[in-house]
């Protein structure tokens, strides 16, 4: 019995070891990365967001996003580069919000042996070959926003220019985030769509850099990145949500901004007398009329039922939080 134990164990190891190495992160492992997500997937196993969740999510400010990524554990999910040493993003579009599903690059420097490995690698896989710069490209589906992490290399590590960039919007229909440079930034500028999120641009061509993993976990300074992740991509920097959580970002957002809308409405009908940056009134009664303005609210951006279940949450979490004290 203990031999047969160790023979599975054995077996397992080298099984989920050749699924490692591969070169195009293969669906069964892109769907074990991603095993929260409970709902439909692209056929390279990444979990696929609805269309319609992208584009309300436009509307959320970072602060929405981030808050509720932090309330759920995941404290690491925004990046905009801006330190003593390093200068934030360059953006094609500033007055553009991208949103997208994501697919992940790895680029490296070049190392002959690691890249012959790569190269026989995607052979067996049946991966496009030679693997250079072009093969994320291929890749990409309808709605996704190709993010790589080409490690800041400005000089000889343009990943596109152009006519790339132009595959890239046709097989997309967004745009790219890159820790790293593009060149012939006008060109780039000139696709009507296209957006991209960079750490510069310069007119040399990519060189002695490699491929090592397409679809497989990067970093994008200081995020985790993950296949099937969702972009939101704004003048202030990118953020990156668990696709698991993105309905519950949104919503969240959107309950929020609602909030916001009804403190401007106290505030200029002077429903309330409002005193050190708050209404004088009493939390029942506040609340009360908050959901009677809501019933008559003609533009909700979520469902009712959205609504009616959030709420319903938030009034649970409310009273937990009271046994607790």
């Amino acid at each position: 019995m203990k031999k047969t134990v160790l023979s599975l164990f054995a077996l397992s190891c080298v099984i989920f070891y050749s699924h490692a190495q591969n070169v195009v992160w293969q669906p069964e492992n892109v769907k074990a990365l991603t095993s929260e997500w409970i709902g439909e997937r692209t056929p390279d196993g990444r979990p696929k967001v609805s269309d319609e969740l992208l584009e309300r999510l436009k509307a959320l400010s970072m602060e929405e996003v981030w808050g509720t990524l932090r309330r759920n554990g995941y404290e690491n999910q925004f990046e905009n580069f801006a330190s003593t040493h390093q200068n934030g993003w360059q953006i094609l579009h500033p007055d553009q919000v991208m949103t997208g599903r994501v697919l992940t690059a790895q680029f490296m420097p070049l190392r002959e042996d690691f890249n012959n490995y790569v190269q026989n690698q995607a052979k067996k896989e049946g991966t496009h070959t030679p693997i250079t710069n072009y093969a994320p490209i291929t890749e990409l589906l309808d709605g996704d926003v190709y993010v790589a992490d080409s490690y800041g290399k400005m000089a000889d590590g343009t990943l596109i220019g152009d006519n790339l960039g132009n595959a890239i919007y046709k097989a997309g229909k967004r745009g790219i985030i890159f820790n790293g440079s593009v060149r012939d930034v006008e060109g780039l500028s000139k696709i009507e769509g296209f957006n991209g999120w960079i750490r510069g641009s310069d007119p040399s061509a990519i060189k002695q850099m490699m491929t090592a993993s397409v679809n497989a976990p990067i970093r994008i300074g200081r995020v985790s990145v993950l296949p099937g992740d969702v972009v939101l991509a704004k003048p202030t920097g990118v953020a990156f949500i668990p696709p698991h959580l993105v309905q519950k970002v949104v919503i969240a957002g959107e309950f929020t901004a609602l909030q916001d809308e009804f403190n401007r409405f106290a505030m200029d009908t002077n429903k309330y007398k409002y005193v050190n940056e708050r209404f004088d009134v009493d939390e029942a009664v506040f609340e009360k009329d908050f959901k009677a303005w809501l019933s008559s609210y003609s533009n909700l951006p979520m469902s009712k039922k959205e609504l009616e279940n959030y709420m319903k949450e938030r009034d649970e979490r409310r009273k937990a939080a009271e046994n607790e004290e």
